[in-house]
């Protein structure tokens, strides 16, 4: 059935984009050069190397080949070089043609060879002064990517998340490169930094409150969630499985993330910051919010009593979270987490992402949904909360 797109600008909210080989060393000062991220063969394999330290695989990125067709998630990922990916996955005009055929506006992108949240850069190198010069030549990277693009690819910054005044200074600084949005790491404790429930990082929630940037938590954007991803799956279990095992757990990872976000009160001190959780899903979000309003009311009465609505409520006024795959009993679904709180994705060109013909891909089953909340999610409420 045709959906409901007269007009309308379809905006994917979770992708990503590999990151040239070339993105630090062609921008680094040259008392950098040799230090910042670069390629190296270690061993016959490219590898990420950052300051003498192995980064990670220098991999594509995805499981799209450059034939368009998708190859099996841990032979791609593991082993596929940026010789075999599809060109979309790292080359910029490349990802323009690919949305083009794909019917798709634009694009909120997010990184992979840093960490989903940019915490395997703030890990690895030690430094303080070189990471930060690495996260802000990666954000510089990004903003001359969105504004060579015409805004129609939006990558999100990632934070110096090791430590709030640096953070506070990034968002301020990425504001006014044009960004829309940051993308944090769930767990700043990994990196030395007080956990976000504290008032410590009040700043950095009034600075996104009064420049509109939302904030950002990709599934797995955490050294805390990526060492629970290699322990999901029982060991027995063959290896696609696991991948499989640890691919939907981490989905369910982002309720941690929700659940603390919301009882830290954050959303309480601050009534207009927005936060997106990414490539989550929805279905689990209306039984986490119900969930919550039962323990809180149950386990912590006097501390719900602190609040001024119930969890559930603050999700509806604040939080968005990314639909894709989902298909049942998708109208009921949708009004639960509420039409103006999903956004839709693609996540291209990772191995779940919904490829060659995403439209056609969910067009029966948000056919089910009255056109204008069609529109809602698959473009207005991206449109408002990145200001396209």
């Amino acid at each position: 059935m045709a959906l409901a797109l007269e007009g309308l600008r379809v905006i994917d909210a979770d992708t990503h984009l590999t990151e040239a080989h070339d993105l630090w060393t062609s921008r680094a000062p040259a008392k950098y050069r040799d230090r910042v991220p670069h390629v190296e063969d270690v061993d016959g394999r490219p590898m990420w190397i950052v300051d003498g330290a192995e980064l990670g695989f220098a991999g594509g990125g995805g499981v799209i080949d450059r034939d368009g067709n998708k190859g099996r998630a841990l032979e791609a990922l593991y082993e596929w070089t940026q010789d075999r990916i599809h060109l979309g996955a790292f080359d910029p005009k490349a990802r323009i043609e690919v949305m083009d055929d794909s019917g798709i506006y634009a694009q909120i992108c997010f990184p992979n060879s840093v960490g989903l949240g940019g915490q395997g850069l703030s890990d690895v190198v030690k430094d303080p002064e070189l990471r930060l010069a690495c996260v802000q030549i990666y954000n510089d990277a990004i903003a001359q990517i969105q504004e060579e693009s015409n805004n129609r690819l939006l990558p999100m910054p990632i934070m110096p998340a090791w430590n709030v005044a640096a953070s506070v200074t990034e968002a301020e600084r990425v504001a006014g490169l044009g960004l829309r949005g940051i993308n944090l790491t769930s767990d700043t404790q990994d990196l030395g930094a007080p956990d976000l429930a504290s008032l410590e990082w009040d700043p950095l929630w009034d600075v996104c409150a009064d420049l509109h940037l939302p904030v950002h938590f990709h599934i797995g954007a955490s050294l805390t969630t990526m060492t629970y991803f290699g322990t999901y799956p029982w060991d027995s279990q063959n290896d696609d499985t696991k991948l499989a095992i640890g691919g939907t757990l981490l989905f369910i990872g982002n309720a941690r993330v929700v659940s603390n976000i919301i009882l830290s009160g954050m959303l309480e001190r601050h009534p207009t910051l927005q936060m997106v959780s990414v490539e989550s899903g929805v279905g689990w979000i209306p039984f986490i919010l119900e969930a919550l309003d039962y323990e809180m009311s149950e386990n912590a009465p006097k501390e719900l009593d602190k609040l001024s609505m119930l969890p559930s409520e603050y999700f509806k006024r604040q939080l968005f979270a990314t639909f894709w795959f989902e298909k049942n009993n998708v109208p009921a679904l949708i009004a639960s987490v509420g039409e103006d709180n999903v956004l839709f994705e693609t996540d291209f060109p990772h191995p779940t992402c919904l490829y060659p013909k995403p439209l056609e891909t969910v067009a029966d089953k948000m056919s089910a949904l009255t056109p204008a909340v069609q529109r809602k999610v698959l473009g207005e409420n991206a449109a408002k909360l990145y200001r396209i």
